[in-house]
């Protein structure tokens, strides 16, 4: 009987943690997309502008209008107690697709918010948290809408490529650039080298 117990704990564990992994991912991604969701929208902005100021010179259009993007349909969520079968989202028809998003940026001569970050890290060498590195973004790119939860989001994804580094200092957390070391760690593998007579 208690086999059967400790066995049934180990399982309900493993279930519980693997459901956390699969919200964070989900949570990773949904920012990723509504980061590509930005500068889409930021892109067609930009180019419906472009064609205004292109109509009043007077010059006759030389590119035609972009072809639509292929639509990625939004994450589907189950509930509780439903069968295999699930509904279209709404969100369908909002054009997501990574490989749509690079090719419509392509053109555009703005940088992408994950340059901006990895820029900022590398002009920075003190630890920042993604709530400074927004601010300091936005207000050098007021033009652009930049959300916090969106730059964590590109920074844990230069973690998972290890462009970045992330520190924990009680509750919060901080980011360096990869390829920038922290003093602190360096200092205390010199001290333990107690002379010996």
């Amino acid at each position: 009987m208690s086999e059967t117990t400790e066995l049934t704990s180990q399982y309900s564990a493993q279930v519980t943690g693997d459901l956390e992994r699969n919200l964070k991912e989900q949570e990773r991604l949904s920012g990723e997309i509504e980061a590509l969701q930005v500068q889409l929208a930021a892109l067609r902005h930009d180019h419906t502008v472009l064609v205004k100021i292109q109509q009043a010179l007077g010059v006759s259009a030389t590119t035609s209008a972009p072809e639509p993007v292929a639509t990625v349909p939004a994450a589907r969520k189950k509930a509780a107690g439903t069968s295999g079968t699930t509904k279209k989202s709404p969100a369908a028809g909002k054009r997501t697709g990574k490989k749509a998003a690079k090719a419509a940026a392509a053109p555009s001569a703005s940088p992408t918010l994950v340059n901006l970050v990895r820029e900022h890290l590398a002009d920075h060498n003190e630890p920042r948290s993604a709530a400074e590195i927004a601010t300091s973004l936005g207000q050098q790119h007021p033009e652009r809408a930049i959300k916090t939860t969106v730059v964590r989001t590109t920074l844990e994804g230069l973690v998972a490529k290890s462009q970045a580094q992330r520190t924990k200092q009680g509750s919060s957390v901080f980011y360096v650039a990869a390829n920038t070391t922290e003093p602190a760690p360096a200092e205390t593998e010199s001290q333990p080298e107690p002379a010996k007579s």
